[in-house]
């Protein structure tokens, strides 16, 4: 029950469209059920001469057309009232496809907003561990999944009930022996439906989860194709994909396999019940027990139950798998969302930062970053140094609240950040990434991104101070060139550059960049530094490198090693001391002046 709650809470806003729809499957199925009694009344009562055994609304529908010997004169009638009902059946049955066709279109359309949504303000942290592939397919299988189920078989339940609740009472009112026999297999083909369902549901979860690990190798293959074709690695990506697609095959065969058990041996029951209903009614009729339209409306309505209900194991398989797809969807919408806090302030941002005792982990007993503290003052340019893995784009992430500290406080213009709302400091505060990413939108379109509205000069000066603009206008269509998705139609340094460019456009106060200088040579490197000096003196700026000669004119420089703050100075007073960034100084230096004496 509480899997169709879920259900029922996703169809927020359709559901009186789709109750609509299920209402008008009853009144088909009623009046479908009306044309075998017409025939039956006109077999046994106005061509024969057996009394009328039909309830008084209808024998009051006779004597208005002049009774059974009008009638029987005026068979044309009986032939349109036939026509009637199904003319009626057909426009309900028409109202039911189409409202549940469009509630169940809106419905997913909604959850896949729905989703969407979610997943823009889960956290940072949950993005980095989720695989993007199977959240693709959550976002497009898993929907559609749901879709087709109530676009066509929740509304089957509701014709199966219907069906079975208004044959019933009629055919035990025909022939009570004949009705034991007609039904007696439907109890049978229910547990039996319900077994396979059980069986089914378990393994489609699996075929599902086993798509959801092919769709992430197919993702990863293609975002990562250059260095596959780099690395001449397609023979053993080639083998990885086929043990994903393999074990998908073997799993899927499985759900196969169980849905055709299911179908020939239901199969074999309805064939056996349907034989039942022949043989003992053929009997039964020859010898007079029951009447020749009698018999038609049992031969006719045994074959309008037997198939719903038969149906039925195909509904539940697809309910089985829309659980599962209502589950994986759940499993994000249940992740909690960055939420804006009652306590959380909108401070004017100068630039001023201050780190006290901050320690930072992922997870725990695991440290990232063990008693940081230094202060930055505002429009300072600092530097910060160490080997990979020491905690230095931890540190620069914890300013942006992409994460928050566990100890210790950090203050931005006197404010604690906790205390800071998260939209507001990641807009005061812009970051240029270690890997940049590029959207397959024109070049203009990827910088003024972070400034919605900005203007064409704007645009053009951000890619002047990032060094960027000539190469620009170098290409055919200028800023209006689309890059390749995640911007795989420009080298490195040109995709560093422009999202540079669009954080610098924006205007912030503070600015970080997380070793984004690193795949441009050192005369860009110097120009994009004089530029961003020029243009904001004013700017908190932040520049995480291994690159001396771009560490050299901070006005401090952090030196940070296993998430321990070991060495904070200027360039001449480090160099001075023994330590890591002395260690580098010299090395750099010295290949310098290896290449100096080899050119």
């Amino acid at each position: 029950m509480k899997k169709l709650k879920k259900l029922w809470d996703l169809m927020e806003g359709f559901r009186m469209l789709y109750i609509g729809a299920i209402i008008s499957i009853g009144l088909a199925t009623f009046f479908s059920l009306l044309t075998p009694l017409v025939i039956s009344t006109t077999i046994d009562s106005i061509i024969g001469d057996k009394p009328l055994n039909i309830p008084r609304w209808a024998v009051n529908i006779i004597d208005y057309f002049g009774g059974t010997d009008e009638l029987s004169q005026k068979l044309w009638i009986c032939a349109f009232m036939i026509i009637g009902l199904t003319f009626f059946r057909g426009i309900f049955l028409y109202a039911k496809g189409k409202w549940s066709a469009v509630s169940a279109e809106s419905i997913a359309k909604n959850i896949r907003e729905k989703v969407y949504d979610h997943l823009q303000h889960l956290s940072y942290n949950y993005h980095v561990k989720a695989e993007t592939g199977d959240l693709i397919q959550r976002c497009t299988s898993d929907v559609d999944t749901i879709r087709r189920f109530l676009s066509v078989q929740l509304v089957e339940i509701g014709r199966a009930i219907f069906m079975i609740g208004l044959v019933t009472p009629i055919i035990f009112s025909l022939n009570v022996k004949l009705a034991f026999v007609a039904i007696s297999i439907i109890p049978v083909i229910f547990l039996f439906a319900l077994i396979f369902f059980i069986k089914i549901k378990s393994a489609f979860k699996l075929s599902d989860e086993a798509e959801g690990r092919m769709s992430t190798t197919l993702q990863e293959n293609l975002t990562g194709m250059r260095v596959v074709r780099a690395f001449a690695r397609q023979k053993y990506e080639i083998e990885k994909f086929d043990e994903k697609s393999k074990e998908y095959r073997d799993l899927t065969f499985r759900v196969i396999w169980l849905l055709a058990w299911y179908w020939s041996l239901s199969d074999l029951l309805c064939f056996i019940q349907i034989g039942g209903v022949i043989v003992l009614g053929s009997y039964w009729g020859a010898k007079g027990t029951i009447t020749l339209g009698t018999l038609v409306v049992f031969f006719t309505y045994e074959g309008m139950i037997l198939w719903p209900v038969r149906q039925l194991g195909r509904i539940l398989t697809d309910l089985g798998k829309t659980i599962v797809s209502i589950d994986r969807i759940q499993e994000i919408l249940d992740v909690p969302r960055e939420k804006k806090e009652k306590h959380e302030r909108r401070p004017e941002i100068k630039g001023n930062i201050s780190f006290k005792k901050v320690y930072f982990e992922y997870d725990a007993g695991r440290t990232v970053l063990n008693d940081i503290s230094f202060d930055i003052k505002s429009g300072e340019t600092i530097a910060i140094m160490g080997q990979t893995g020491s905690g230095k784009s931890s540190l620069v992430h914890l300013l942006a609240r992409l994460y928050d500290y566990q100890k210790g406080s950090i203050k931005i213009d006197g404010v604690e950040l906790k205390n800071i709302e998260k939209k507001w400091i990641r807009k005061n505060v812009g970051i240029v990434l270690q890997e940049p990413f590029l959207f397959s939108k024109s070049i203009k379109e990827n910088i003024s991104l972070a400034r919605k509205g900005a203007k064409d000069a704007e645009v053009f000066e951000a890619a002047r101070v990032a060094a960027i603009h000539d190469a620009v206008l170098d290409f055919d269509k200028g800023y209006e060139t689309t890059v390749g998705e995640r911007g795989v139609t420009l080298s490195g340094g040109q995709k560093q550059r422009i999202a540079i460019a669009r954080t610098i456009i924006n205007d912030s106060p503070i600015l970080i960049f997380d070793d984004s200088l690193s795949a441009v040579d050192t005369e860009t490197d110097a120009s994009i530094r004089k530029a961003l000096n020029n243009r904001r003196n004013s700017a908190t700026t932040i520049i995480i490198s291994h690159r001396i000669s771009t560490l050299s004119e901070a006005d401090r420089i952090l030196v940070l090693d296993e998430g321990n703050l070991v060495q904070s100075g200027t360039h001449e007073e480090l160099i001075n001391k023994s330590g890591l960034y002395s260690r580098v100084w010299k090395i750099q230096n010295s290949l310098e002046e290896d290449m100096s004496k080899i050119v």
